[in-house]
């Protein structure tokens, strides 16, 4: 059985309570939904406002009508990121076995995994790295993994990529991966 489809609802640059909440009301309607098999999956597209320069993915997808187990999910997210940094590019790009969750070109870290999954209903996601001002991290230990570094598209690939040029091999990474049709929508049908 084909998965059902996804829409993509591109919020644009926000700041992440507004993105979170978008993201809470969605997970909400999949939940009042899940009784029926129109249940609303969703991707939500947004560029954080704040200090970093990522695109981050928010899914909202039942994982029972994807066949996935939670770390199948996450596997299937780092396939997303991994095709979409190759589509890039950037063929070295890997995920690495835990504690070591996301994508990783040559040692350092372009993009990190967070997920939540309440009742089989995925929230939160992945952020991918595209123009980061890298020395914010300097005063982080990132995803809580010590000595290790963090790069973004724009270092690896030695040019300016921009989150909007990151955009559609990530989605077309996300459709090949998830074997799933994705359909625009509008950020109000969150």
């Amino acid at each position: 059985m084909r998965p059902p489809p996804v829409r993509v609802l591109r919020l644009g640059r926000a700041a992440y309570l507004d993105s979170l909440a978008a993201q809470g009301r969605c997970v909400r309607r999949h939940r009042e939904a899940s009784a029926s098999s129109e249940a609303p999956h969703r991707l939500l597209l947004w560029e954080p406002s704040g200090p970093v320069f990522t695109l981050v993915a928010y899914p909202v997808l039942d994982l029972r009508r994807f066949g996935l187990p939670v770390r199948g999910y996450v596997a299937a997210l780092e396939s997303v990121a991994v095709a979409a940094c190759r589509r890039l590019g950037l063929p070295q790009a890997a995920a690495l076995p835990p504690p070591c969750t996301g994508v990783w070109l040559r040692g350092r870290k372009v993009c990190a995994i967070g997920i939540h999954c309440g009742r089989h209903i995925t929230s939160h996601g992945l952020a991918l790295n595209c123009c980061t001002d890298l020395t914010w991290f300097d005063h982080i230990v990132p995803c809580g993994l010590e000595g290790k570094e963090v790069t973004s598209l724009s270092r690896e690939l030695q040019r300016h990529v921009s989150v909007e040029e990151a955009t559609e091999p990530f989605l077309a990474a996300f459709q090949e991966v998830f074997n799933c049709t994705l359909m625009e929508g509008s950020p109000t049908e969150n």
